[in-house]
């Protein structure tokens, strides 16, 4: 490929993602001036609002990353929230194996008779 072709190629690739941001944005703007409820107006009206939605999300992230109170996916934070809910879900296990047992100790006959 020669380097004008390729350079051709990179403007337009940088023209559609241009185009596709305006979009955006304008999806954006327009879910910013919804009233409640009128993301249910049809297909075009849910887009906008979930975009602005996206876009609030979005910019409370870049708050959070730049702030540095996010830790990363497998830090000593995430590890723990994890082992927490590990535990519990065991301890609710082991409730339920022991409440098994006595059913069907209840259940089964007395040997010692």
């Amino acid at each position: 490929m020669a380097s004008d072709e390729f350079m051709r190629l990179l403007a337009a690739w940088a023209l559609v993602h241009e185009t596709a941001d305006e979009g955006w944005k304008a999806a954006v703007e327009r879910g910013k001036k919804q009233e409640s409820g009128e993301m249910e107006e049809g297909a075009e009206a849910f887009v906008d609002g979930l975009s602005a939605m996206i876009a609030e999300e979005k910019e409370r992230l870049k708050a959070e990353l730049a702030s540095g109170a996010v830790e990363p996916p497998g830090s000593r934070a995430d590890l723990s929230v994890k082992l927490d809910e590990l535990r519990f879900e065991v301890s609710e296990l082991r409730g339920r194996l022991e409440s098994m047992q006595a059913s069907l100790d209840a259940l089964a006959p007395d040997d010692e008779e």
